[in-house]
């Protein structure tokens, strides 16, 4: 049971379980509330759908297993930092402190990951931005360092250096269609967790073909 239970927040008036269905009661409910009829946004659906495409592939690639378990319940993480970031711009803690701690448990209890390589991705991924962070005052948000802490904790070392590199690829590019399509500036905030969070998915499913790609590209 989760609580409180989910409110309308347009008139406060509580969503009933049946109207809460993912992504069923959203079109039978033609997207808006039960109660006052206010409009809702299209990413609750899409969100849902996302988690739910994301939770089967897990179950693809990895079988009914406990890793797969322990993959879609960080993948649900990543999705929802990457919706509060885009919104909020922070990465809240009470995700990502503790996601460390679940890391390193399930490391020592059900991922095929050794304690040691969670550890080192741990340090890896919160050590490398915590220096940035540090280098460059207001370039790196403290929510990007215990991000990265805990997909190090949870994917070991290989798999936050991938992170890093193709979230700084993803965000490199992103940033550049954000000043062609919006003009935004070079000051302009621009939110790194969904990037890095797109890319530790990423990582979780490909992260055999996409080392392999690069050191083909790189190699030649």
């Amino acid at each position: 049971m989760v609580w409180p239970g989910s409110k309308c927040a347009s008139c406060g008036a509580p969503i009933k379980w049946h109207d809460n269905i993912p992504i069923i009661s959203w079109f039978v409910l033609r997207g808006r509330c039960a109660s006052c009829a206010a409009p809702y946004s299209f990413r609750y659906p899409f969100v849902e759908l996302l988690t739910a495409v994301l939770f089967a592939a897990c179950l693809r690639k990895f079988g009914l297993t406990p890793p797969a378990l322990v993959y879609m319940a960080l993948c649900a993480s990543l999705v929802a930092v990457i919706f509060i970031d885009l919104d909020h711009l922070i990465i809240p803690d009470k995700i990502t402190l503790p996601g460390i701690a679940a890391g390193f448990l399930c490391a020592a209890l059900f991922l095929p990951l050794p304690m040691s390589d969670s550890l080192y991705g741990f340090l890896a991924g919160g050590g490398t931005f915590l220096i940035l962070a540090l280098l460059v005052p207001g370039g790196m948000g403290g929510g990007d360092v215990k991000l990265m802490g805990m997909v190090g904790a949870f994917l070991g070392l290989k798999s936050a250096l991938l992170t890093i590199f193709l979230g700084s690829l993803l965000g490199s590019i992103g940033g550049l269609a954000g000043i062609v399509a919006f003009g935004k500036g070079r000051k302009s905030k621009i939110p790194f967790g969904p990037y890095l969070a797109a890319a530790a998915i990423a990582s979780i499913f490909f992260k055999e073909e996409l080392i392999k790609t690069y050191w083909r590209l790189v190699t030649g």
